[in-house]
């Protein structure tokens, strides 16, 4: 290892396992994916673990380490292999799923202020849930101009809070459990297994693994700190397969316990763990009302901290990452807090009218985020399908090319790659398919959001090629050029 990495190693192995578990595990997954198919999302969030997270992280893993002197994530991977094309596509991917998340976001923060303010939840249309998330995203986006430099702190106390949470409800319910307390849905192995008797019930298990997969979701994120760790490749591998351990096993334990006190069934995605953890409060002699608000302190705390960081975050890292010359200059220009603040008002102008269709679709609070947590679900899974084909194709044409780490021999690596592939474009047909959606409503915002935004970018990546071609075609043949390529180059150079 470098000096230079040497120098910037500020964090140890329990530094970074506790990151990525406060980073990826959230119990509203539990409850989004028990209400969609009860007990069997115990067993799918541990094979997600296992399947998914472990091996797309090392994946992640191999990318850094190619990179190790870029911080400049997902483009540069992706560039690494296929070129600055798929490169853009991704960046912009990461950027879009996020308009997305906003719609499944931002409806929660009714629901959690209302149990904080009253102690129960208020019935509101929603038409009205729409109007005043756009409120919220208004000020939200303000906010984030500002360059507000609390928001990590409140990101992490509200992220901490909520894995504390979670670890009172699982003490709670094993030990009423050992006390005799007949859980109200059995757990048995027939529970556990997905309903598979027809195909309506299978198709909607495969669309539910979207959501799944998309809860132990966050590896692109934790493999930037490969070259912040004390111990370097070895000590971040180690510790990413027991963070997605024990993320797996979070998930897969709170799946399991979820019906203890409420049969499968009883629960919303609206109000479902309030009405879990004031059953588990009664249950010990604590009023459920004090339960309501103190859960809805620890999740609106999250979800506020969540909000900020994901309104100012992926706008500053997509319009600094990506070339200049992509976007106009006063598109991208920086405040003195450095933020691309017009784009923060882009990003509120696009984000309107996704919050806006849902809700011609739905007739309550729990049709409207069904509908936007499953395509907030399906388009997460667009962004790691391109990381997973750059690696299929680095595995494929570019394996020559240094670096210090690699996911096992050739055939592993692509064997890996092909596999979840296979399950990811799947689950993401799946996923945007769902069969008991409007066709309507499927084919404009489930289809046609996807079709149209990731049209319009590659359309303005070409505009850029093509200026640049007319100034440079030099610069315009490097930009689209796997790095990778010029990588083995440069070592067949050196051995030579």
């Amino acid at each position: 290892m470098s000096s230079s990495s040497e120098t910037r190693a500020r964090i140890g192995q329990f530094a970074l396992l506790t990151m990525t578990v406060s980073a990826v595990f959230n119990i509203r997954n539990v409850i989004n994916n028990n209400v969609a198919i009860g007990l069997a999302s115990a067993p799918a969030f541990f094979l997600a673990t296992l399947l998914y997270f472990v091996p797309f992280t090392l994946i992640i893993a191999e990318f850094v380490a190619m990179n190790r002197s870029s911080e400049s994530g997902v483009y540069q991977w992706v560039k690494t292999s296929m070129g600055g094309r798929w490169a853009f596509m991704t960046a912009f991917c990461y950027w879009f799923v996020n308009l997305f998340y906003f719609a499944s976001l931002l409806p929660l923060i009714l629901v959690f202020t209302s149990y904080l303010l009253t102690g129960g939840d208020r019935e509101m249309s929603p038409w009205l849930i729409t109007v005043l998330s756009i409120a919220i995203f208004a000020v939200a986006t303000w906010v984030s101009t500002k360059g507000a430099k609390w928001i990590g702190t409140v990101t992490s106390i509200g992220a901490s809070a909520v894995l504390a949470l979670t670890g009172v409800f699982i003490v709670a319910s094993l030990a009423a459990l050992i006390g005799g307390v007949e859980p109200a849905s059995p757990i048995t192995l027939r529970a556990l297994r997905p309903d598979t008797s027809s195909f309506a019930t299978t198709w909607a298990f495969l669309g539910t693994l979207a959501w799944i997969i998309q809860g132990v979701g966050g590896a692109e994120s934790v493999g930037v700190f490969l070259n912040d760790l004390r111990g370097g490749v070895k000590a971040f591998v180690r510790t990413i397969v027991a963070a997605g351990l024990m993320i797996g096993l979070l998930y897969a334990v709170a799946s399991l316990l979820m019906n203890v006190f409420v049969p499968t069934g009883g629960l919303d995605y609206s109000n479902g763990l309030f009405v879990v953890m004031g059953a588990v409060g009664e249950h010990f002699g604590v009023p459920a009302a004090l339960t309501f608000r103190v859960v809805g302190l620890v999740l609106l705390a999250a979800t506020l901290g969540s909000l900020l960081m994901w309104t100012s975050t992926p706008v500053k890292i997509f319009f600094s990452e990506i070339p200049r010359g992509v976007f106009g200059g006063k598109l991208v220009e920086l405040n003195e807090q450095g933020i691309p603040w017009r784009a923060a008002w882009l990003q509120f102008a696009i984000v309107v009218p996704i919050l806006i269709i849902p809700a011609l679709g739905s007739s309550n609070i729990d049709d409207l985020l069904g509908i936007v947590i499953n395509m907030t679900a399906a388009t997460a899974l667009i962004p790691p399908l391109l990381i997973l084909l750059a690696y299929l194709v680095l595995r494929l044409r570019y394996d020559a090319a240094p670096r210090e780490f690699r996911m096992g021999s050739r055939p592993v690596g692509l064997a890996v790659a092909v596999f979840l592939l296979a399950v990811f474009a799947f689950v993401f047909i799946a996923g945007t398919t769902p069969l008991d959606q409007p066709l309507w409503l499927t084919l404009v915002y489930n289809v046609g959001g996807v079709v149209v935004f990731l049209g319009l970018a590659l359309a303005w990546y070409q505009r850029y090629i093509n200026r640049l071609r007319g100034r440079d075609p030099r610069a315009a043949r490097s930009e689209l050029a796997p790095s990778s390529s010029t990588r083995e180059q440069e070592a067949a150079n050196r051995r030579s």
